[in-house]
Order: C-alpha cells, then structure tokens, then sequence
C-alpha cells in the first residue's frame, strides 16, 4: 500500500515497540468479562501488524504477556494462554501469505508446552519471510531479562570465553534476549499510562515515546501512522547537542 502522503519515506522507524495497556479495562467499562478485552486486543494486533507491514517498519515488539502477568487469577491466565494458541493457529496462514516473521523473547520455558510448540511451529514456519519481524514479548520482564545476561555474562568470564575487563555496553546487549534485533526507534503505550512497566528498559534508553489516550483494543492502524508522524517530528540527539 502507498504511504500516507505525510508520513516521509526516509525517516521510518526501524524497530517499533508496543506496550498493548488496556484489554482488560476496555471489557470493563462496556460491562464485559475481561477476556472479551483480550480477544479484542488480538483484533488490533492484526491492524497493528499490517499498518507496520504498510510503513515498512522492519522490527515490531509486542508486550503481550509479562512476567508479572502470572500473579493474576489463574483462571484469567489459563483463558490468556488459550487465547494465545488459539491466535497463533488462526494467524499463522496469514503470517505466511502477509510475508510477517515471527520471534519471540522471554522465558519461553514458563509457557505450557502446547503454546510452546504452537509458537515454534509458527516461527519455523514464517522464518524465511522478509516483511516485518513481529516479535512477542511472552513471560517477558526487563529485569529479568538483565538478570539472565549478568549470569550468561558471568558464565563467560568463569569459563575464560571473555575477559571481565571486555564487557561493554555492546556486550551486554548481545546476552541479552534481544541480541538479533536493533534497539527500538519508537516506544507505543496505550491507555494512557505514563511507565514502562518492566518491558524493554536496556533497549528503551534513547526511543522516542508516544502514549495513546486509548485502550489497545481501539487501537487502529491510523494511531500507528499519527505515531509515526509525532516520531518524525522528533530530533534524536542520543545526548549530544
């Protein structure tokens, strides 16, 4: 599709990262159970994708379960990881025919081991595709994920594959769960809330951030492009003058 005629071509993020707030609070306030605001929520990752896909965004991060996550009732996280499967099976041909690649960070291992088939089959077999990298935050949390490279990094040093005095800021970044993926140009919150909520906070130090006045579930693909737009209005100094 063409690019909306005021969205420049040469000043597209590269990588996009999405803090999809709201699911519940969405079902809530219409007097629905908050599943009904999950499922919604997985209809406007499909807009988001494709709008992406339009830009020509090459990196897309969703926050989509985090590790906090598991504290909520457990009849909630059981709904949540059925959704998740359910998704990945219904959107897997359209992945496939939509040219989207799938990835995933997190503690994958703390999925049930149905998602976690259903997920590695689907990014098998999107893993040639070369439109847009939609990568899912699943029992993600930032710290956690620091706290996984300082005991990789740790592993490396006790076995003599690195030299303490080595680690730099690009070392670390390469044990991170995010090493085959640029840092994120664009930070996306919906809902209207003003944190970062455990997601991404390495890889967050120089984006840009936009927080929408809405719930993700009406999220819809012109909000990524009035994203884009406040983005390129934006001067990336990365500290200097």
């Amino acid at each position: 599709m063409p690019l909306p005629a005021d969205i420049r071509s040469d000043a597209i993020p590269r990588h996009i990262a999405v803090i999809m707030d709201g699911n519940g609070r969405w079902a809530k306030a219409q007097g629905w159970q908050r599943i009904k605001g999950h499922r919604a929520g997985a209809d406007a990752v499909t807009r988001c994708v494709e709008a992406c896909n339009d830009l020509g965004v090459e990196f897309l991060t969703l926050y989509a379960f985090s590790t906090e996550n598991w504290q909520r009732p457990k009849s909630e996280v059981a709904a949540l990881m059925t959704l998740l499967e359910r998704f990945l099976k219904e959107q897997l041909s359209r992945m496939v025919a939509d040219n989207v690649r799938l990835q995933a960070i997190g503690r994958l291992t703390d999925l049930p081991q149905s998602c976690q088939e259903e997920l590695h089959r689907c990014i098998e077999a999107t893993s040639q595709n070369t439109g847009v990298t939609m990568i899912l935050a699943l029992s993600y949390g930032s710290r956690e994920e620091i706290v996984d490279g300082i005991r990789s990094l740790l592993r490396n040093v006790s076995e003599g594959h690195l030299d303490s005095a080595m680690i730099t800021p690009d070392v670390v970044s390469k044990h991170l769960y995010t090493r085959y993926f640029p840092d994120p140009d664009l930070l996306i919150r919906t809902s209207g809330e003003m944190r970062l909520s455990n997601f991404l906070l390495w890889q967050c130090s120089y984006a840009e951030i936009v927080i929408l006045q809405k719930f993700w579930p009406d999220f819809q693909k012109e909000d990524l492009y009035q994203s884009v737009r406040d983005y390129q209005k934006r001067q990336r100094r990365f500290g200097a003058v």
